[in-house]
């Protein structure tokens, strides 16, 4: 099964990717991985990704959409894989298409943006050792005291909830036509997240008929 994965920041999608991945024990391919692995690799699509990033540029569609190439075409995503941030446009989504990239279906997870909000701006992170809580879900035993290390656990800048807010907006703007082009296609799944991840992979599951 190849699937494209799509969520807002904080909607779940990297856990239920991972979740998907290990039922079905295809790969979840995510964008920037892929970038860094192939300029690791020196290959020559690698090589003009490494030039953009050095100068500080955007890697262009052509680029990436060749890198995704390279890796679908590896032995591990032979009976299917997840792709997990991207397309980000329907810029990208086309690009996909004219390259005869077959995808099966397009599974959205879908959280209210106030659930949101508050589920991120309750994230505390170790500034020592980097392990997470969540202030409702995952608290920590002392308040701002990492269990592990005994470090700060702090909120992330990209955390506070004007800049989830911000995020959120910037999603939107860029998904909503994604949604609708995929809806055309019949290809769009919709699942809506619940507060426990369980609930939402046992939907996920149920969605897709895995």
């Amino acid at each position: 099964m190849n699937l494209i994965l799509l969520g807002a920041p904080g909607a779940g999608k990297g856990t239920q990717a991972e979740a998907i991945s290990a039922k079905l024990g295809i790969p979840q391919i995510s964008t920037g991985n892929m970038l860094r692995e192939a300029v690791k690799n020196g290959t020559e699509l690698g090589m003009k990704a490494k030039a953009a990033m050095d100068s500080g540029a955007l890697v262009s569609d052509d680029i990436v959409i060749g890198i995704l190439k390279d890796r679908i075409a590896e032995p591990d995503a032979k009976n299917g894989y997840i792709l997990d941030g991207f397309p980000r446009t329907v810029t990208q989504a086309e690009a996909l298409d004219s390259m005869g990239v077959t995808i099966d279906h397009v599974l959205e997870i879908h959280v209210e943006d106030q659930r949101i909000i508050d589920r991120m701006s309750g994230r505390r992170v170790c500034v020592a050792c980097g392990a997470s809580y969540h202030v409702q879900y995952k608290p920590t035993k002392v308040e701002g005291v990492c269990d592990a290390c005994g470090g700060e656990a702090a909120q992330r800048a990209d955390d506070a909830p004007e800049t989830v807010l911000s995020r959120l907006q910037v999603y939107q703007e860029k998904t909503a036509p994604l949604k609708a082009y995929y809806e055309k296609t019949g290809k769009l799944l919709t699942v809506e997240g619940q507060e426990e991840v369980a609930d939402t992979t046992k939907l996920v599951f149920e969605t897709l008929g895995i």
